[in-house]
C-alpha cells in the first residue's frame, strides 16, 4: 500500500502570476541547458549591493544534495536532503507544499521536471525518488492518479530483462519534448547492473513510448562492438548526467556514461557502442541520427560527466547550431548539431596496450586539437605541491611509485596509475554556461589527481568476497578508506548492526544503494564489519567473480589532506567557441584555514555549474570549502561580490524575477567536504535592496 504525505499552506492555490515573471523552467535553464539568462536588473555596476533577501530550511536532516530548482510562475520547486519535492513562493520564501513519499531518498538528486498542457490547466511536477519517479499536480503537490500506478512509474520496468535487486535512480532529471519526458538514470556500475536504455513516457499516462538501447540487441547498429551475448549481461553505458533537447528539430542530445564493471572489461571485449559516447536521437521516436564515441572500451571511468549545452557559433560568416559537450579529461567537443560534424579538429591517436591477462584496451582513441584542455593532462615531479618542504618531499617520494603517463594508460597490477584530472574531472555534473551575445562558454573544471590499480581475485569466504567485490572499489582492500572522499571502515564503534544495513540497502550520499546483496550475504557483510577481527589479516586476492578487480579511488592528497598537486585545484573558464581560443582563466575556490595563512587562490574542488546573464556577470558556487556563491565579470572573470552560505552548495544556481523584481538562489546542503562539516539544505535567495 503507497503511503503519501502532502502538507499544503493555506493560500497555495491563489499563487499570483505576473505579466513580470521571468521563469526558470527547467534544469540547466531551457530545454537547450544554456544556463543563460537575459536578465540585467542585477548587473556589473550593482551587483556588490546583493543582499539575502529569504531563506528557506528545508529542516530535513543532514544532507549532500546537489539540487537546481526551477521556478515557473512565482513558485519555486525543490528538493530536500531526503528527497521529498517542495514548493516555495519565489518572493518569500514561504512553503507552500510539500510532498512526501514515504520512502527516504539519499542518493544524489539534481532536480525536477515541469509541464504543462497548451493551455496551461493540466501542470504537472516529475520527481524521482528511489527507482520510482513520480507525476505530482504543480499546484497541490498531490499525485496525479492516472500517470502510471496511482501516480507513479516503476523505472526498474521495460528494460527486457529481469533487474530485481538492482537500483535505477535519477541523478539528474529528464527532459520533455512535446507531450514526451525522456529519461535516463543511474544504475551500478558493477555486475549485476541494468542496461543504460533512453526511455520517454507518456507524461500523462506514463506509458512507455520508445525506447533506445545503449547497449545494442541483435540486430541493430553497435551489437558487434560487444560480445555476442553481452546485450542479455552487461549493463550501464547509461545517461545519468542529463540531456538537451533541440525542439525545433526535434532532436535530443544523450550524453552516456561507461559499461559495468567499470575499470575491467574483459567480459565486454570491443569498442561497446553506445557507452561513453554522444547520441543524437529524434525526440519524437527515438531512432538514431548521428553519434560520437568518446572513449572506446572504456576502463577509466571516463562517462560524459554533464550535460550537452545546445550553442550557436560563427564560422567563416555564418551561424552554425552546434551541441557542446564536456569531459572528465577537460576537454571540450563541438559538433553541428544537425550531423555531427566536428567544428574543431580531433585526431586518432595510438595508446598503450593493457598487461592485465583477459584485458583488450582499445588501440586508439579521438582526441581533440582544439579548444586546449581546460585541465592539466599528465602530472610530472615538477607539477607535484610545493605548498611546505615537507610535503614537497613527501610527494616526491610518493610520485616516484606511480606510473604517470597521461591520458588512456590502462591499469596495472604492478602499481598505481595515475589519473590526471581524476576520476570526479575535468568537468563535472554542473555543465557549462553558454552566452550567445558573445559565444564565449563558461565551465568550471577540478584539477586534481587520483590513482588506482587492478589486482587479482581468487577464492574467499562470503563475507569477505561480498566486501572485496562490492564495497572495496571505494573503501580499500584494508577497509582504509581513501579520506575525505570515502571514509575508512576500520572502527565502526557506534555503529549498529540496523544502521549499516539501512545504508547498505538505501545508499548514502555518492554511495549508491545495493539491493542485490542477498539477505544472508548482507547479513554476513555487516558482521564483518563490526566485528573487530584483524583488518591486517584480510587477503586482497581472496575473493570471487571477475579475475581482477579495481583497488580503489586512491585521491593524490598531502599528508595534511591537501592535494598533492601544486595548485590550481580548480578553476572557471571563458572559452570563446567561435574562435576555440581562451578570453580567461581564474582559479575557483579556497581552502578558509590556507586562506588565513595567506594561500590565497589556490582553487578548490568544485561541484555544481555556472550561470551567465546579460546583466554581465557569472554566478557559481559549486566549491566544496569555502561556503561561497560568487559573481565574476563575465568578460574578465574579475571577482566582482562573494556571500557565505550556511553549507557549501555544490549546485548550480538560479535566476529569475518575481514582479519585476530579479533575484537569484542557489542550494545550499554541504556533502563533499569529508572533514566533519555540517550539512543541511537550505534554499537561499539574494537580491537587491
Amino acid at each position: 500500500m503507497k503511503r503519501w504525505l502532502i502538507i499544503l499552506a493555506a493560500g497555495a492555490a491563489t499563487v499570483c502570476s505576473y505579466a513580470a515573471d521571468t521563469n526558470w523552467p527547467a534544469y540547466g535553464g531551457s530545454p537547450e541547458g544554456t544556463r543563460y539568462s537575459p536578465l540585467k536588473q542585477i548587473n556589473k555596476a550593482n551587483v556588490a549591493q546583493l543582499k539575502e533577501a529569504w531563506r528557506y530550511d528545508t529542516a530535513d536532516g543532514a544532507g549532500a544534495s546537489q539540487t537546481q530548482p526551477i521556478m515557473v510562475d512565482g513558485v519555486l520547486y525543490g528538493i530536500t536532503p531526503k528527497h521529498k519535492t517542495v514548493a516555495i513562493d519565489a518572493a518569500t520564501g514561504k512553503r507552500l507544499w510539500q510532498f512526501d513519499s514515504g520512502m527516504e531518498g539519499n542518493s544524489p538528486n539534481r532536480g525536477l521536471v515541469y509541464w504543462s498542457d497548451a493551455q496551461g490547466k493540466n501542470r504537472r511536477i516529475f520527481a524521482g525518488v528511489r527507482s520510482y519517479l513520480y507525476a505530482l499536480d504543480a499546484t497541490t503537490g498531490k499525485p496525479i492518479p492516472e500517470f502510471g500506478n496511482a501516480g507513479r512509474i516503476d523505472l526498474r520496468q521495460g528494460l527486457g530483462r529481469t533487474t530485481d535487486g538492482v537500483s535505477i535512480v535519477l541523478t539528474t532529471p529528464g527532459v520533455i519534448y512535446k507531450d514526451l519526458l525522456i529519461l535516463g538514470g543511474r544504475m551500478p556500475e558493477a555486475l549485476p547492473s541494468a542496461p543504460g536504455d533512453v526511455r520517454a513516457f507518456d507524461v500523462r499516462t506514463g506509458k512507455m513510448r520508445w525506447q533506445f538501447h545503449t547497449i545494442p540487441h541483435p540486430g541493430e547498429l553497435g551489437f558487434d562492438t560487444w560480445p555476442k551475448e553481452g546485450w542479455t549481461y552487461a549493463g550501464s553505458a547509461n545517461n545519468w548526467a542529463g540531456m538537451a533537447v533541440d525542439a525545433k528539430r526535434g532532436i535530443v542530445f544523450v550524453p552516456t556514461g561507461s559499461s559495468a564493471s567499470d575499470f575491467y572489461g574483459a567480459d565486454r571485449l570491443g569498442d561497446n557502442l553506445f557507452a561513453n559516447s554522444l547520441v543524437a536521437l529524434k525526440a519524437e521516436t527515438g531512432e538514431r541520427i548521428w553519434h560520437f564515441q568518446a572513449v572506446k572500451h572504456d576502463i577509466w571511468d571516463r562517462d560524459f560527466p554533464s550535460p550537452p549545452t545546445l550553442v550557436t557559433v560563427q564560422r567563416d560568416g555564418r551561424k552554425i547550431d552546434a551541441v557542446a559537450q564536456t569531459s572528465k579529461q577537460g576537454w571540450l567537443y563541438l559538433f553541428d548539431r544537425a550531423n555531427g560534424k566536428p567544428l574543431f579538429p580531433m585526431e586518432a591517436r595510438a595508446f598503450p596496450a593493457s598487461d592485465v591477462p583477459g584485458e583488450q584496451a582499445a588501440k586508439t582513441q579521438m582526441v581533440p586539437l582544439k579548444p586546449a584542455p581546460f585541465a592539466r593532462q599528465q602530472l610530472t615531479a615538477e607539477g607535484l605541491t610545493k605548498r611546505t618542504p615537507e610535503v614537497a618531499e613527501w610527494a616526491k617520494q610518493r610520485f616516484a611509485g606511480f606510473r604517470s603517463n597521461g591520458q588512456f594508460v590502462p591499469f596495472t597490477t604492478t602499481q598505481e596509475t595515475v589519473i590526471f584530472p581524476g576520476f570526479d574531472g575535468g568537468a563535472e555534473y554542473g555543465g557549462s554556461a553558454f552566452d550567445p551575445d558573445t559565444g564565449l562558454l563558461y565551465v568550471n573544471a577540478n584539477d586534481v589527481a587520483w590513482t588506482s590499480s587492478l589486482v587479482a581475485n581468487g577464492a574467499a569466504s562470503t563475507a569477505k568476497s561480498t566486501y572485496l567485490s562490492q564495497c572495496a572499489v571505494c573503501h580499500g582492500d584494508q577497509l582504509q578508506g581513501s579520506p575525505p572522499q570515502f571514509p575508512a571502515l576500520r572502527d565502526m564503534t557506534g555503529r549498529t548492526a540496523e544502521q549499516l544495513i539501512a545504508t547498505i540497502r538505501q545508499g548514502s550520499g555518492r554511495m549508491p544503494p545495493f539491493p542485490a546483496i542477498s539477505a544472508k550475504d548482507l547479513d554476513g557483510l555487516v558482521k564483518f564489519l563490526l566485528s573487530g577481527e584483524s583488518k591486517e589479516g584480510l587477503n586482497a586476492a581472496e575473493t570471487t567473480g571477475p579475475k581482477y578487480r579495481f583497488t580503489g579511488y586512491h585521491k593524490f592528497l598531502d599528508p595534511d589532506g591537501y592535494p598533492a598537486v601544486a595548485p590550481p585545484w580548480g578553476t572557471l573558464n571563458a572559452i570563446n567557441l567561435n574562435t576555440g581560443e581562451y578570453a580567461w582563466k581564474v582559479p575557483l575556490g579556497e581552502y578558509p584555514e590556507l586562506a588565513a595563512q595567506g594561500i590565497r587562490d589556490t582553487g578548490s574542488e568544485n561541484y555544481g555549474g555556472p550561470v551567465v546573464t546579460a546583466g554581465g556577470l557569472v554566478f557559481i558556487a559549486a566549491t566544496n570549502f569555502d561556503k561561497k556563491l560568487r559573481a565574476f565579470d563575465k568578460a574578465t572573470g574579475k571577482l566582482l561580490w562573494e556571500a557565505t552560505l550556511p553549507f557549501s552548495a555544490n549546485a548550480t544556481p538560479i535566476t529569475y524575477t518575481v514582479a519585476g523584481k530579479q533575484y537569484v538562489v542557489i542550494y545550499a546542503s554541504g556533502g563533499k567536504d569529508k572533514r566533519g562539516t555540517p550539512t543541511g539544505g537550505v534554499y537561499v535567495a539574494f537580491a537587491l535592496p
